[in-house]
């Protein structure tokens, strides 16, 4: 992404934010940028699909314009939602920064849930995928099991707190029970934390409500599209 001017958030993700990098781990970013609302008017205007560009230099990074980036907040998309949770940003102009203020309004229990519940699940997927066709010493075995357990706990966190912790507190069970994957008992090991995990969200108590606040996130889009009306 060569022009960074339209950039209203930026910040490092992935294993690195999450305390669980490794000397192969490459540094991860993610932001949000805002396309000129006269572009939105012509003929052939952004579209969700569009809205999403890739690069920063050799790092790997992803950019998804605020209309996009909203709504995959909205659906508590777990790789979207974290850039409003970072504790410091490589970007932040004033909308971005008030973007961040108002990242309790995206939440809702439901889609918490099924959202961390359903990213889990894929990395479960993926590492059995994996354990059959590449082996037990295959290498991202542990990357995926590590990142099953931290969706379900930042969803669980998520859920009953209100808040989500991007950091993890304590990185070594996370290296732990992915070096467990690696062994003929990890994929009991995941069945079972998955199951624990699906007790805690059965039993808990929600911090969250049943539906997001759109009103406050409406205003704010509005109020970034006149602003940005003759970029």
């Amino acid at each position: 992404m060569e022009d960074r001017s339209d950039l209203l958030l930026e910040g490092v993700v992935g294993s690195v934010a999450y305390g669980l990098d490794t000397p192969q781990s490459d540094v991860d970013y993610l932001g949000v940028y805002v396309e000129p609302t006269r572009s939105f008017l012509g003929l052939n205007p952004p579209t969700r699909d569009r809205g999403t560009r890739h690069g920063r230099g050799a790092a790997d990074a992803t950019y998804h314009e605020v209309g996009k980036a909203m709504g995959l907040i909205l659906a508590c998309n777990p790789t979207v939602t974290e850039i409003l949770w970072l504790d410091e940003y490589t970007v932040a102009t004033d909308f971005g920064r008030e973007l961040v203020g108002l990242r309790s309004s995206f939440l809702s229990a439901q889609r918490v849930r099924h959202a961390y519940f359903g990213y889990a699940m894929a990395q479960f997927r993926r590492m059995l995928t994996r354990r059959e066709t590449q082996g037990l010493q295959d290498r991202r075995l542990a990357k995926h099991a590590r990142h099953l357990r931290r969706l379900l706990w930042q969803g669980h966190q998520l859920y009953t707190t209100g808040t989500l912790p991007v950091r993890l507190p304590d990185p070594e069970p996370y290296f732990e029970f992915g070096r467990q994957m690696t062994t003929e008992a990890g994929e009991a090991a995941a069945k079972a934390l998955i199951a624990e995990y699906e007790q805690k969200f059965d039993t808990a108590r929600t911090a969250l409500p049943q539906r997001a606040d759109e009103a406050p996130l409406e205003d704010f889009i509005q109020r970034l599209r006149r602003a940005h009306l003759d970029d």
